[in-house]
């Protein structure tokens, strides 16, 4: 199945609600997809730097709240 959306003339807060939708929807759903090695490995990174107090991270109720903020 092919979708073809309107990109060019959606607005950004469009765009980032329907990424939004598509999220959930596939959170929702088990598809039996198993992700990259790789992926694993940048996780292991970041959690490494998080417990070294290198980066910390926000809230994402807040953080979408931010660039909502940033993009109005």
């Amino acid at each position: 199945m092919s979708v073809t959306l309107p990109l060019q003339e959606m607005t950004l807060s469009e765009k980032i609600g329907l990424m939004e939708d598509i999220w959930s929807h596939l959170a929702r759903e088990d598809s039996g997809y198993s992700p990259p090695e790789w992926h694993g490995n940048i996780l292991k990174i970041r959690e490494e730097r998080i417990k070294s107090g290198e980066i910390g991270f926000t809230d994402w109720d807040i953080a979408k709240k931010e660039i909502r903020e940033r993009i109005s």
